[in-house]
């Protein structure tokens, strides 16, 4: 007589994962997980406030560009600009020099707190916490986003 024990009844050394363990590792899974979405949202703030800084420095470096070629007779300007461009389209337009296109900038940047090219503009008449653009020329930029920086700061005053 063969008293074989049928292969499909439980045997002490059937492996697998009790309720009790995976109920553990789903709690250490969502634990890892809300830890790691606040510093994801930290590091990707951190890199729109890095690209922030480098469209202000772009912009701002080629309105002082244009302001170095007027105040050097390169073009005319406008009596009252005091040299600075009246808008940002022209740094992107250029002008021309001596029979060149001069271009101070390739392309108006997309802000990327805004996700908008409309930048807020100060003229040299404005008050340097205005928010309002006088319209004589361009003499610095700021974003319009309202948000303020990981460091506390407003972006708007950058």
């Amino acid at each position: 007589m063969n008293l074989a024990v049928p292969k499909n009844i439980s045997s002490p050394k059937t492996r697998g994962f009790t309720l009790i363990e995976l109920i553990v590792a789903t709690a250490i899974l969502v634990i890892l997980t809300g830890m790691a979405l606040p510093l994801a949202r930290v590091t990707i703030k951190r890199e729109r406030e890095h690209e922030l800084r480098r469209d202000l420095w772009e912009v701002r470096d080629a309105i002082d560009r244009y302001k170095d070629s007027a105040d050097r007779g390169a073009f005319q300007t406008k009596v009252g600009t005091e040299g600075y461009p009246p808008d940002l389209e022209t740094l992107v337009n250029g002008l021309d020099v001596g029979g060149k296109k001069v271009r101070f900038l390739r392309r108006i940047p997309v802000d990327p707190m805004t996700g908008t090219n409309e930048w807020g503009l100060r003229s040299m008449a404005d008050d340097p916490a205005s928010d309002s653009w006088g319209g004589q020329n361009v003499f610095d930029v700021y974003t319009k986003s309202q948000a303020t920086a990981l460091d506390g700061t407003p972006y708007k005053d950058w």
